[in-house]
């Protein structure tokens, strides 16, 4: 990318930080929930256009954090999506649905529409037989998991579902060389932490066939929550360029799992 380019996306983001107008463009108004709506909003028809997937999931124990009953698929939602989808829209030329995303199963055919999928918390995220047959196929046939919002001992239950799923998977650490950091936005460094905990964020990966020559299929954010930094770029959560980080991260997934 360019220098103008990379100062664009600030320029957007700092816009974003000062404006109201997105909060008033959600169905009803307001920040739906603080942007953790328990009910998914209604999905759109697949049209060609990227559209934004959440995996929705039943929490560990049906419960999710504290027992509370938070679902935990939606954290962050529908705000983060729908502040990414602008801003990929603004710095690129992919097509993008701009309401917000769609929320599916697992085990949903609609998912193979859609090449690109986004899961959260997932230190309490469960699959049954069929959602793990259903991402199994999906991974498999070009598929591509995002994993996001999640720190110190989640990664066990992270772990365990994914042996669920693929069997003999190795998740290994990436490092700031690997294309998926330079397919838009050169990304520089890896020297991000946790917007709460402050521990060292590691990226890793899944690639086809345990192989790092071969294809990505899913990049794992840990200790690290990007999609906070989305959620809240309109309400100067964090500084503007820790929310760049997080969108430049975002844009180069995306663009990374759309041409590989």
């Amino acid at each position: 990318m360019t220098h103008r380019s990379r100062v664009m996306l600030g320029l957007l983001v700092v816009a974003w930080m000062g404006s109201g107008m997105v909060l008033a463009q959600f169905p009803g108004g307001g920040r739906r929930g603080g942007g953790r709506n328990s009910e998914a909003l209604p999905n759109a028809a697949y049209d060609g256009r990227f559209t934004f997937v959440r995996i929705r999931y039943n929490a560990v124990g049906g419960r999710g954090r504290g027992g509370f009953g938070d679902p935990m698929w939606n954290h962050d939602y529908p705000r983060a999506e729908y502040h990414f989808d602008q801003i990929l829209a603004e710095v690129s030329y992919a097509p993008t649905y701009l309401e917000g995303g769609n929320v599916l199963t697992l085990d949903d055919p609609e998912l193979f529409n859609y090449p690109i999928a986004y899961l959260t918390e997932p230190g309490f995220w469960s699959v049954n037989q069929a959602e793990a047959d259903g991402l199994r196929r999906w991974l498999l046939q070009g598929g591509f998991l995002i994993v996001d919002d999640f720190a110190g001992e989640h990664w066990y239950n992270f772990e365990d579902q994914l042996r669920i799923v693929l069997p003999e998977a190795r998740v290994v650490p990436l490092d700031v060389t690997h294309p998926i950091f330079d397919s838009f936005f050169r990304i520089e460094s890896l020297d991000f932490t946790h917007p709460y905990y402050g521990v060292q964020s590691q990226f890793l990966g899944v690639f086809e066939d345990n192989d790092p020559t071969k294809r990505l299929m899913m990049i794992v954010n840990y200790n690290n929550d990007i999609a906070e930094y989305w959620e809240w770029s309109d309400q100067s959560f964090a500084p503007i360029e820790l929310t760049n980080e997080a969108y430049k991260l975002g844009v180069n997934y995306i663009i990374y799992a759309m041409t590989h």
